[in-house]
């Protein structure tokens, strides 16, 4: 898929750019203005965690440049070729200093870029360029570039899954879910001012452009601080998991390695985002209850316990995390993961069974991945959920059967 993805991008590039060197460029104060847009969305990206998109201004601006039909009344001839020439170019004249300090956008984004451009222009430009939407006017003319826009996005979105289920192999259907659940957020913000863009060139002229950018970086800035407070929220709630390896209850870096492998069994057993969001913080308190105890466990072992001492710490941590402020939903996974499988919500059954393995293997030599995963499935009928044992199966098999490095 990645292979097909980038091959596609490349040859719709090559065969923009003959084109459009063949035919020569056409307004081009157009394309230098859509072309500089897009370079300044590109300057500004940012490639901070919880963005969907990370140029929505670059973003904007290249699909309102594909789908302009008229610039002041007046009608326009680029053409899906040069459209796709003008993206490419501005999009890799932005990246210039990302490159320069090592942050270089990755290929697919590019790719991504291209294709979904491309896919815009195609659908309109031929079609305008032969008077098929000269009926088209008013409410009806807005009407059919949202109509244009929207399939795009869902077209995007697609691209979009399909390119982190080649990557990462998660299942593909939650990844689709996501993006299509993205769309409403930022991903409407784009498609909203792409056409704004487009129709407010065709009113007015190019005049318009800057008018319209405003709102657009005003929401980016805004995503910037919130994915900051979620980041300076991820880093409170490590530090509290830190506290039991502090005090020598448990091994160092036990909560990173269960978060980072329960991360990778809930997205293939596909949960949304706001639930990874609850397990991950569970998993990286799951063991907080033990500062209560006046005895630590030795290792901090706590599946080996008896199922009532589990659930009197589990219990106790919940307690814990209760009063940390943190979502109650992240305390409810932290009491209920000693309960009998069949009564814990599922981010419970995930965290259970990843910590129950952390600890069997983590000590066990060369064969102990196979030796705990094995303890696992036999114990699955009345300890642990046999849907996240065969998770974790399938998530240690693509890693080779390790886990996790602490991170």
């Amino acid at each position: 898929m990645l292979v097909v993805v980038r091959g596609a991008a490349g040859l719709l590039v090559t065969v923009s750019v003959v084109v459009t060197l063949r035919t020569g460029p056409v307004e081009r104060s157009l394309a230098l203005a859509f072309g500089a847009l897009v370079a300044v969305g590109e300057l500004t990206r940012w490639r901070g965690p919880q963005l969907r998109e990370a140029a929505p201004l670059g973003a904007a601006g290249a699909l309102a440049y594909a789908l302009l039909g008229e610039a002041a009344g007046r009608p326009t001839h680029h053409g899906t070729a040069q459209v796709v020439t003008v993206v490419c170019a501005a999009s890799l004249l932005g990246s210039v200093p990302h490159i320069a300090r090592g942050q270089s956008p990755t290929l697919d984004h590019l790719a991504r870029r291209v294709l979904t451009v491309g896919f815009a222009a195609v659908c309109f430009q031929p079609l305008y360029n032969r008077g098929v939407f000269d009926s088209w006017v008013g409410p009806a003319y807005a009407l059919l570039l949202v109509a244009l826009l929207t399939l795009t996005a869902l077209c995007d979105a697609v691209l979009a899954a399909a390119l982190a289920h080649a990557r990462t192999r998660w299942p593909f259907g939650p990844l689709l879910r996501d993006e299509l659940r993205a769309l409403a957020g930022i991903g409407s913000a784009v498609c909203a001012t792409g056409a704004v863009m487009a129709l407010a060139v065709a009113a007015a002229g190019l005049w318009a452009l800057p008018v319209f950018c405003v709102p657009l970086l005003l929401t980016q800035l805004s995503f910037r601080r919130y994915a900051a407070v979620r980041a300076t929220y991820r880093q409170t709630i490590a530090s509290l998991a830190r506290a039991t390896e502090i005090a020598g209850y448990t091994p160092v870096g036990h909560a990173h390695r269960v978060a980072a492998l329960g991360l990778a069994v809930g997205r293939d057993l596909g949960l949304t985002e706001p639930e990874l969001t609850v397990l991950e913080y569970a998993a990286l308190m799951h063991d907080i209850g033990q500062l209560s105890l006046v005895d630590p466990v030795p290792a901090g072992a706590t599946a080996a316990l008896p199922p009532a001492e589990q659930r009197r710490i589990a219990l106790l941590g919940g307690a814990v995390v209760r009063q940390t402020g943190v979502n109650p939903q992240v305390a409810t996974v932290v009491e209920r993961q000693a309960d009998p499988y069949p009564e814990q919500p599922r981010a419970a059954r995930i965290v259970r069974v990843v910590n129950a393995y952390e600890e069997k293997a983590r000590d066990a030599g060369p064969g102990g991945a196979l030796a705990a995963l094995e303890e696992l499935r036999l114990g699955a009928a009345g300890d642990y959920a046999p849907e996240v044992v065969e998770a974790l199966a399938r998530v240690l098999a693509r890693g080779s059967l390790t886990a996790p490095a602490a991170g």
